[in-house]
């Protein structure tokens, strides 16, 4: 969330800011204003009855030794009716403590100054393209159709024991997909990440504190009985390792990545664009987290942009990176990085990875912060990236790389596979 002294400092900056993301906050930073305001009046006023407690206290003390105790029982007569107050301010503080966090979880991240304007994904921005768009035989196949006459994604049978959205991997193409993160986990460790095996389920405060809740609670699998919630990203139980945590600045960056199946409802999400491996509700992700100075941040940001890249290269994939507009931007994010690679037998730009800079947004929230040079502490900046998402992944290689012989595996996959071709 934003820090709410730079609310108060720069408030009608950053209602032309949000302007960006085609949001008025005008009435909302206005409605955290005032709800600030009475807390800080509620805890002045709190502190004020708490001291004239604690100085009464010491006062009967001293009237007791002196052996004054009518006057001493006098001044606890007015103790009490002071206790009292303090209680009902500490109510209501905590009541609009808690109305003021709500508030200020409805506003979403101030986009970087590079954020294109725009409403939608029409208007995000091509910044980068690479790789050779491969030319297909005759009567090539999408990849739903490849999975079916190779055996090696059953769609039928996840929607049999669970339901659309929850595929089966068979025999190579479970194999594959092994391969994939195999790879994917090895790449990013040999870049100086750390291997991190994390759980898959989730308590609320930290779906809060990397910014899911409120924003994204209908899109969460909610387990209610226990009100935990199934992980949309390993980015989720990651980067909530270090909650309430205050590390020193000698310990950044922090680099971690880690595999996990992730679970996302996608509710509302129908026609022939959400067909086979284009979304699911549950599917497998590896993915790469930094902390950083906020100085670093952006160096980080774009070192993970390169590497990135340097994954779809070996795989031989072609692929396009656009900078998304502010109609586009994920609520936490500063500025994002898509990564597209192009399905041939679809004719279309499948998503595969979000390369994104949250700022302080998420350690806000999280209460990471870390003690700089001078011993100051301060919040520090927060980014994630896919690296990569398999679906997609996996749909380009099987539609790029099928030929009348069958599907040809990336040569840099071969050693994770122990095949070169599924036929």
């Amino acid at each position: 969330m934003l820090v709410l002294q730079a609310i108060r400092e720069n408030k009608e900056a950053l209602v032309t800011a949000l302007k960006k993301r085609n949001l008025d906050a005008d009435a909302l930073l206005n409605k955290v204003l005032e709800l600030d305001e009475k807390r800080r009046g509620i805890q002045t006023e709190m502190d004020g009855t708490l001291a004239q407690l604690n100085s009464l206290s010491k006062e009967i003390g001293t009237l007791y030794k002196a052996g004054k105790a009518q006057e001493a029982n006098l001044l606890k007569e007015k103790t009490t009716q002071l206790k009292e107050d303090s209680k009902s301010m500490g109510e209501a503080l905590s009541t609009v403590t808690t109305e003021l966090d709500q508030a200020l979880y409805l506003i979403p991240n101030i986009p970087n100054d590079l954020v294109p304007a725009g409403s939608a994904e029409e208007d995000n921005e091509e910044v980068f393209r690479e790789g050779e768009v491969p030319t297909l035989m005759k009567g090539a196949l999408p990849h739903w159709e490849l999975a079916k006459k190779y055996d090696i994604i059953d769609f039928e049978l996840g929607v049999k024991i669970t339901g659309a959205g929850f595929p089966v991997y068979k025999g190579k193409g479970a194999r594959l997909q092994r391969a994939l993160i195999a790879y994917f986990l090895d790449k990013n460790t040999a870049a100086g990440y750390t291997e991190m095996q994390v759980p898959y389920l989730v308590n609320a405060a930290s779906g809060f504190g990397t910014g899911q809740l409120p924003d994204k609670e209908g899109q969460m699998y909610h387990v209610t009985a226990d009100d935990l919630y199934l992980i949309p990203t390993a980015e989720v139980p990651v980067t909530n390792m270090l909650r309430d945590t205050i590390l020193n600045y000698q310990d950044l960056p922090v680099c971690y990545t880690g595999y996990t199946p992730c679970f996302r409802r996608e509710a509302g999400s129908y026609g022939a664009h959400v067909r086979g491996l284009n979304r699911l509700h549950q599917f497998d992700k590896v993915e790469i987290v930094r902390v950083e100075e906020p100085s670093k941040s952006y160096e980080a940001l774009t070192a993970m942009v390169e590497h990135v890249k340097g994954i779809l290269r070996e795989l031989e994939l072609p692929y396009r990176i656009l900078r998304l507009c502010g109609g586009d931007l994920g609520f936490t994010s500063a500025l994002t990085y898509d990564f597209e690679v192009f399905s041939t037998a679809q004719d279309r730009w499948l998503e595969i990875s979000s390369v994104s800079n949250f700022e302080t947004f998420q350690s806000n929230r999280l209460k990471l912060r870390f003690k700089d040079q001078n011993g100051k502490t301060q919040l520090a900046h927060t980014l994630n990236g896919s690296s990569l998402a398999l679906p997609r992944v996996l749909a380009g290689i099987l539609e790029n790389y099928q030929s009348a012989e069958g599907i040809h595996i990336p040569k840099v996959l071969i050693p994770y596979t122990g095949f070169d071709l599924i036929d």
